[in-house]
């Protein structure tokens, strides 16, 4: 028989596979399904855990790659819904537990009691274990049948592939040997619930069921924020920002350093908005996705800060970056209730006086990476707000209702600034001097006197709740 070519030989099928690959037989709908839920449930387990561990979890760098993975899980998650609702699949079933010892095992994953344990449940056994299972399904199933779902797991695996290389690094850099000796009963539970489930994607045989070990006690969420060592004075309040930016006399160039302090401050928004997401049930998968976004932005716009002091040679550490916001939303107010002071605070951005205001400071300033910054921050708040109409505000009557309930949250937050000195967790220092002198030695030059001797404290201004740092 003649073999059958293209036209001009070209790329058959769009390039997707040859013949023989799309003549294979392949997966069935049903066996595909099958093995989309599994991953779907993986990656929203991966999401639960990263944002219930992020409020607790000290370390910034990994605050940081928690809510970066965890947006990416949202959004795979998002996509791997929308593919099984198009195959035939109402109900969909997508809030089932596929297997319960798959189940087990993220629960294993979700309880660990050391960073180092997450680490490696996460990033060494539930991460390989959701590659090894989309790469399978992409070699199993037919190219040409099945080809959305081959790319979705195409693009799934990059960033799944990009979360496994940040792992390995972590946990070389924080699990020795003596941690791993110690953690090796329970990773070979882990080992032996993956087994038990036939694998994350369910295909391989399967082995005995194991029992619990950490997760016989149900998991408590834990908001309290906690900071590294590089946090030395986290209820520091000695410093007020807002006041330093929005007064004329204060030079441009100052105005930028403070600005990288205030991004740099915003770890504590996604501090805050993980305990949101995580004490809040039964919502549509659109807002856990939109809610991780801004999450994510949030965090994009700390490390902006920090890289902000590093190009200007100035040693972050130093500004003393507090925790005093989330830590009294966490642990005051409801988790409608800390959406409604989100939101509140956010309305207080897009007026001409907030973010515009911080990028026309920037380009005074002629900081070309703090013009880019804050116009990105500027953009990124300007979707915030659409988030918080979709999610918040679409709970009231009306925007005005909306805006005031969440007012009359954020009144309730009572900032203890006194108990704090008096119990000796900090004099609330002003450290204003220390950072802006190593700024003016990196600059070459003399420090502006007024500028250096700058603070407004918390306690001059406590008549006025709202004059505090607002940090979305």
């Amino acid at each position: 028989m003649k073999e059958y070519r293209p036209l001009h030989d070209l790329p058959p099928l769009a390039g997707l596979a040859g013949f023989a690959d799309a003549m294979k037989p392949g997966l069935s709908v049903g066996e595909c399904v099958g093995r989309l839920k599994r991953y779907h449930y993986g990656l929203r387990r991966m999401h639960e855990v990263l944002l219930a561990r992020l409020a607790a979890e000290p370390v910034y760098e990994l605050k940081m790659a928690f809510s970066l993975h965890a947006h990416w899980c949202a959004e795979h998650v998002a996509v791997l819904r929308q593919r099984v609702g198009e195959m035939r699949e109402p109900p969909l079933g997508l809030d089932l537990v596929p297997d319960a010892q798959l189940g087990m095992f993220f629960d294993e994953v979700l309880a660990a009691p050391t960073t180092g344990e997450l680490l490696m449940g996460l990033y060494e056994y539930a991460v390989p274990a959701l590659i090894a299972g989309m790469r399978r399904h992409m070699a199993e199933t037919n190219p040409l049948a099945d080809a959305p779902s081959v790319r979705l797991c195409k693009f799934a695996l990059l960033e799944l592939g990009e979360m496994e290389a940040y792992g390995a690094v972590a946990v070389v850099r924080m699990v020795d040997d003596a941690a791993r000796a110690a953690a090796a009963g329970w990773l070979a539970v882990l080992e032996g619930a993956l087994r038990g489930a036939g694998g994350l994607d369910g295909t391989a045989e399967r082995g005995p069921v194991v029992e619990r070990f950490y997760s016989g006690k149900a998991f408590e969420y834990d908001g309290v924020p906690r900071r590294d060592a590089r946090f030395p004075d986290p209820y520091n309040m000695g410093v007020n920002a807002e006041a330093f930016l929005y007064d004329a006399e204060r030079p441009a160039d100052a105005k930028v350093l403070m600005m990288y302090f205030k991004r740099l401050r915003e770890i504590d928004v996604p501090e805050m908005m993980a305990s949101i997401v995580s004490e809040t049930k039964g919502k549509p998968w659109g807002y856990y996705r939109d809610m991780t976004r801004q999450l994510w932005d949030e965090a994009r716009h700390a490390m902006m800060g920090e890289v902000g002091f590093v190009s200007l040679g100035v040693d972050w550490t130093r500004a003393m970056v507090n925790f005093t916001w989330s830590l009294g939303l966490n642990t005051q107010l409801s988790a409608k209730e800390r959406h409604g002071v989100l939101y509140f605070i956010e309305q207080g951005l897009m007026p001409k006086t907030g973010k515009r205001f911080e990028w026309e400071v920037a380009q005074a300033a002629g900081s070309a990476l703090s013009t880019l910054f804050q116009d990105y921050d500027w953009a990124d708040e300007v979707l915030h707000a659409r988030v918080g109409r979709d999610w918040y505000v679409s709970q009231f009557e009306n925007p005005k209702e909306a805006v005031e309930w969440g007012d009359r949250c954020w009144s309730k937050v009572v900032v203890g600034w006194r108990d704090w000195r008096e119990q000796g967790l900090t004099t609330h220092r002003n450290w204003w001097p220390d950072v802006y002198g190593e700024y003016c030695v990196a600059q070459g030059r003399e420090p502006d006197a007024a500028v250096l001797g700058y603070a407004e404290s918390y306690e001059a201004r406590r008549a006025d709740l709202k004059t505090l740092p607002a940090s979305a």
